[in-house]
């Protein structure tokens, strides 16, 4: 007998669970199929268990420097296994309150490998067997996997993935190379250079981080380079071997040089590719472009009443954001109005301006979001930048901070904040100011009317505010 619920999520990630958690807290009869466990990659394999380690590592490298600060420690060492085990704490305690979430809620949560047919017709696959389930509503959102370049000596022991190296359970990185500078490779490298790991960066583009503002990557790599990290950007990685001595050999090129890169793992961190291996039956035909599931602006799929969240269709591979379009098609789905905007504000020139926060979990943090400088020259905005050096912030000289900004960009004639850039200490953490700032529609005057507290790195936000204001 086919089981029957008003909405079906496929993928139990943070796109999936906040859709069915939203959709079970509107009274709408909600079931969840994941293969593997609740929370998806993200929570189980990706951003908590990462953040976790970057955690644990960034103490070790704060008591590494802690005499500066009159503070003596002898025999200090770090232990990598418990590392491990305190990351596998934070990942159970995240994934419990997730289930605890589910079970108030009433969400059935159905394990096995889901197969999407015609009329909108569910066949799971699990050790049990088979079971059949439909919907009126179908939420895809399976998420993406590791990308694995098809190079010679791919397979070889000691090179890995980003979803297998956070499950190492013996340390044996004191020397890795990190194919990638993206988001996943700086902050992996973040986290074997405060191990005292000898660590190399090969980066296909011309600068770490891809798209990410020029000033913010170039802040980035001196503050690598400063931690010894070797980095290779317009660099192309052609093979990797082992040496006489066991060891991997990356061989790249950077312009005409060949160049090698020895270490004793290797790291693939060159992206991930949405994931829909097995979903869809052979009567069933979506539409896919670029690898991607394709959807119209209500994130509906070529077919109807069939929508497609977060990496599996999304350009911007971010939790969050996942999360948001699952909130979006749920209230779209109850016929609610809408509680988030996504990637645009409404109304008038500023329609297509992007409100989502990009955070990266490096030393400093480096959070940005809305257009860069040369976003805005690129669709011809013109813009005021308001810019702040951190190092007269009086909570980075307190903390022994070095370098980092704040960078905002406001329209030169309605002063409406754009853009901003921040590399500096809890960044993270102020980013969301920002953006809700942008999604508000605040001017430069209107952000300056609130005090920030002292001392603390946010006061580089009202500084390079008043830095603009001088501009107009």
């Amino acid at each position: 007998m086919t089981k029957m619920y008003d909405v079906l999520v496929i993928g139990a990630g943070p796109g999936g669970y906040t859709a069915a958690m939203k959709a079970a807290e509107l009274g709408l009869k909600t079931g969840v199929i994941e293969k593997e466990k609740l929370g998806g990659i993200c929570l189980n394999r990706g951003c908590i268990p990462t953040k976790a380690l970057l955690h644990a590592s960034s103490l070790f490298a704060m008591m590494r420097n802690c005499d500066e600060f009159g503070v003596s420690v002898e025999g200090m060492a770090f232990d990598f296994a418990k590392m491990q085990q305190c990351k596998k704490k934070a990942v159970q305690a995240y994934r419990g309150k997730v289930e605890e979430q589910f079970e108030k809620l009433g969400i059935d949560l159905i394990h096995g490998t889901a197969v999407i047919h015609r009329d909108k017709h569910v066949e799971v696959n699990s050790a049990s067997g088979k079971e059949s389930y439909s919907a009126e509503n179908i939420i895809i959102a399976t998420g993406a996997s590791a990308k694995m370049p098809d190079i010679p000596g791919i397979d070889l022991e000691g090179v890995w993935n980003s979803d297998g190296i956070l499950e190492a359970a013996v340390w044996n990185f004191d020397q890795i190379t990190i194919v990638g500078g993206g988001v996943i490779g700086v902050e992996m490298a973040t986290i074997f250079s405060n191990l005292y790991s000898a660590v190399t960066i090969i980066e296909q583009g011309s600068q770490l981080l891809g798209p990410m503002d020029h000033e913010v990557a170039k802040t980035l790599e001196e503050d690598l380079a400063r931690k010894g990290i070797r980095i290779y950007c317009n660099a192309s990685l052609k093979e990797i071997v082992k040496d006489n001595k066991n060891n991997l050999v990356c061989h790249f090129t950077q312009g005409e040089k060949q160049l090698f890169a020895h270490s004793r793992q290797v790291l693939m961190a060159v992206g991930r590719t949405p994931y829909m291996e097995g979903l869809f039956g052979e009567d069933v035909e979506f539409e896919v472009e670029r690898g991607r599931l394709v959807t119209d602006e209500e994130f509906m799929t070529s077919q109807p009443g069939i929508y497609a969240i977060g990496d599996v269709s999304a350009d911007i591979q971010l939790a969050h954001v996942a999360a948001a379009q699952g909130t979006y098609v749920v209230e779209k789905i109850a016929r609610i109005p809408h509680s988030i905007h996504l990637s645009v504000v409404p109304g008038g020139m500023y329609a297509r301006l992007p409100v989502v926060p990009s955070c990266i979990y490096t030393d400093p943090e480096i959070a940005t979001v809305g257009i860069t400088e040369e976003g805005a020259r690129a669709c011809g905005l013109r813009v005021i930048c308001g810019s702040y050096s951190m190092e007269g912030n009086g909570k980075s000289i307190i903390s022994h901070e070095r370098g980092g900004f704040v960078r905002m960009l406001f329209d030169a004639y309605s002063k409406i904040l754009v853009g901003a850039q921040i590399v500096c200490p809890r960044a993270t953490d102020m980013i969301s100011e920002m953006a809700t700032a942008i999604a508000a529609g605040l001017t430069a005057g209107q952000l300056q009317m609130a005090m920030r507290a002292h001392p603390t790195y946010s006061e580089g936000i009202g500084m390079a505010i008043e830095d603009a204001l001088r501009k107009f």
